[in-house]
């Protein structure tokens, strides 16, 4: 029995540490502009809003309380807020409007131009998330999509398209919050 889960577990860190040599040499160019910008958002006063669905939900909630409580320094907390908390929104948009409504209408009550919308979705198909992109693309936010797989409708639609290039949804969300963790650590070293 130890064998065959010594064999799941080394497989599994071999797909992890070949997924994560794909994203240096295919995205590492595009990461660091994504932090940058992040940073200088976050420099000018501006919030990241961040959602997604199930995993990439409680991805989106990790992120934003690196930025809200901290990362790896001592700093005031910033504003970064998952869209993917409030059960008496996301209840009543969901009854009122639509499950794929419900982060539509946080965008339009939430953000500004110029702050910065961070949707998730590994398959970038996810119609919630895309309808808040779109939604956040008309009030002048800036746009990243964390996606995964082909980058769906998503890629098409979001300004900073991060592409994790694995079509294994484990993989792609480890992706997702290594990606997170480097633009917290780049606002760090930028912004105090």
């Amino acid at each position: 029995m130890i064998e065959k889960n010594n064999t799941i577990t080394l497989k599994s860190i071999k797909e992890h540490i070949e997924i994560s040599q794909k994203v240096v040499e295919s995205m590492i160019d595009n990461v660091t502009a994504v932090a940058s910008v992040c940073a200088l958002a976050i420099k000018n006063g501006k919030k990241i809003l961040l959602f997604g669905n199930g995993g990439s939900a409680a991805d989106a909630q990790h992120i934003a309380a690196e930025l809200s409580g901290r990362f790896l320094i001592e700093r005031r907390g910033l504003p970064g807020l998952a869209l993917t908390t409030d059960t008496s929104v996301l209840t009543a948009v969901g009854n009122d409007y639509g499950f794929d409504m419900i982060f539509e209408r946080q965008v339009e009550a939430l953000a500004n131009e110029g702050d910065i919308l961070i949707g998730i979705s590994t398959s970038g198909n996810s119609p919630n998330v895309v309808k808040a992109i779109e939604k956040g693309n008309e009030l002048g936010c800036i746009s990243i999509g964390f996606l995964g797989k082909e980058g769906g409708k998503l890629k098409n639609i979001c300004e900073y398209p991060l592409i994790v290039p694995s079509s294994t949804t484990a993989r792609i969300q480890e992706m997702h919050i290594m990606i997170g963790h480097i633009i917290c650590e780049y606002i760090d070293q930028e912004s105090f």
